[in-house]
C-alpha cells in the first residue's frame, strides 16, 4: 500500500510580524544581505521566525517538518550567497515571476560552509522528535543555472564543482529523513540534446551524500521525456517531483506511462503561486486522478506537496495551503 506523505519543502513566506523588525536591522542595500556572520539581534530574530514555521507545520498536522529557510534572502541562490568564493552580481528575476534574486558571481574555489546545517541543527531542536525532519537544498543543475562562473572557465567542471559543494553540506547535516533537490531549471531550461547525463550526474553526487531519502522536485510544468527518462534511470533519487497544477499535466502523466518513474514520486498538488485554497478533498482526487492513469500497482510512497515554493503567497494563505496537505493525506487514507 502506498504511503502518503504531507510536506512542503523550500522558502516560506516571513510572518508579517518580522518583516519590518528584519528590514530595520538588515538594511535594504546589496551589502546587506545576510553573510553567515550576521549579528546577535538578527540571529534571535530569524530564530523566531523559524519557531513559528515549525509550530505551523505541527498544528497543520504535516508528516514532514522543514526549516522553511527564512534566513534566505532568496528561493535557490542562499548556499552560494554565503559562501566566501562568491561575490554577490546585479538583481536578476526568478524564472517568469515577479520575485529577484543577487546574482551569485563564483570567483574562486567553492568550499564547505555548513551555514544550510546550522540552520537544520535549530530546526531538529524545535521539532524534538514530535516529527520526522526533512531538508531542503537547491538542486546542483538549477544552481549551477542561476549562478555566474568566473572562476572554473567551463560548464561541466562548473556544475561538478556545484555539485561537490552542495554534497559536502549535506553531509554535515543532522539526521535527516528526506531531503528535498529543488530543480526547477531542469523544466525552464533543461540541459541542451547530450547533456542529460552530466546534469544527472551531478544529481547523483548530491544524492549519495545522504542516507535519508531523495526527492528531485521540479516545477513550473511537464519535464522533457527524454531528460524525464535520464532522470528516472541516473540521479539516484528515491522520488521525482512532477506539477501537477501546470497546464500541461497530461504531458507528466504520459512520461510516467511510457518510461516508468521512480519507487516514489512527489506530486505538486496545490498551487504555490495562488491565493485561492483548495479543499482537502480536491486535493485527494487530484492524487487519485494520476493514481488512476498510471498502470502499476502503486509507489512506495506518494509525497502531497505544493507544486512550487510556498514563499510568494501571505503568510495566511500558506497557512491554510498547509492544513490543505495535511488534511488531503487524511481523506486518501
Amino acid at each position: 500500500m502506498t504511503e502518503r506523505v504531507a510536506a512542503t519543502p523550500g522558502l516560506y513566506p516571513l510572518p508579517d510580524w518580522a518583516k519590518e523588525t528584519l528590514s530595520d536591522l538588515k538594511g535594504h542595500q546589496k551589502g546587506d544581505l545576510l553573510s553567515g556572520d550576521e549579528s546577535e539581534a538578527i540571529v534571535e530574530e530569524y530564530d523566531e521566525v523559524r519557531a513559528e514555521y515549525v509550530d505551523d507545520q505541527l498544528e497543520a498536522g504535516l508528516d514532514l517538518i522543514s526549516e522553511g529557510q527564512g534566513r534566505w534572502d532568496d528561493m535557490i541562490a542562499h548556499p552560494l550567497t554565503v559562501s566566501d568564493a562568491v561575490e554577490t552580481g546585479g538583481i536578476v528575476r526568478y524564472y517568469d515571476n515577479n520575485n529577484f534574486y543577487r546574482d551569485p558571481r563564483v570567483v574562486d574555489d567553492l568550499g564547505f560552509s555548513g551555514d544550510v546545517a546550522a540552520e537544520l541543527e535549530r530546526a531538529r531542536d524545535l521539532v524534538d522528535g514530535d516529527a520526522p525532519l526533512a531538508a531542503t537544498l537547491p538542486g546542483p543543475y538549477s544552481l549551477a543555472d542561476l549562478a555566474t562562473d568566473e572562476h572554473y572557465g567551463d560548464d561541466a567542471e562548473f556544475q561538478a564543482a556545484i555539485a561537490e559543494f552542495l554534497a559536502a553540506e549535506v553531509e554535515a547535516f543532522p539526521a535527516h529523513e528526506t531531503l528535498f533537490l529543488l530543480e526547477p531549471s531542469l523544466v525552464t531550461n533543461p540541459p541542451a540534446e547530450g547533456d542529460e547525463e552530466r546534469a544527472t550526474d551531478a544529481i547523483a553526487t548530491v544524492s549519495d551524500a545522504t542516507d535519508a531519502d531523495v526527492v528531485v522536485q521540479t516545477s513550473y510544468g511537464a519535464l522533457d521525456e527524454k531528460l524525464y527518462a535520464h532522470l528516472v534511470d541516473e540521479a539516484g533519487a528515491d522520488a521525482l517531483g512532477l506539477d501537477l497544477v501546470a497546464g500541461d499535466r497530461d504531458d507528466t502523466v504520459y512520461n510516467v506511462q511510457e518510461f516508468g518513474s521512480t519507487d516514489s514520486l512527489s506530486l505538486g498538488l496545490v498551487d504555490g503561486q495562488n491565493t485561492l485554497v483548495e479543499e482537502p478533498e480536491t486535493v485527494a482526487e487530484r492524487v487519485e486522478w494520476f493514481e488512476s492513469q498510471i498502470p502499476a500497482e502503486g509507489f512506495d510512497r506518494t509525497y502531497l506537496t505544493p507544486n512550487t515554493e510556498l514563499f510568494y503567497l501571505p503568510a495566511n494563505k500558506y497557512r491554510a495551503k498547509l492544513n490543505a496537505l495535511a488534511a488531503a493525506a487524511e481523506v486518501l487514507d
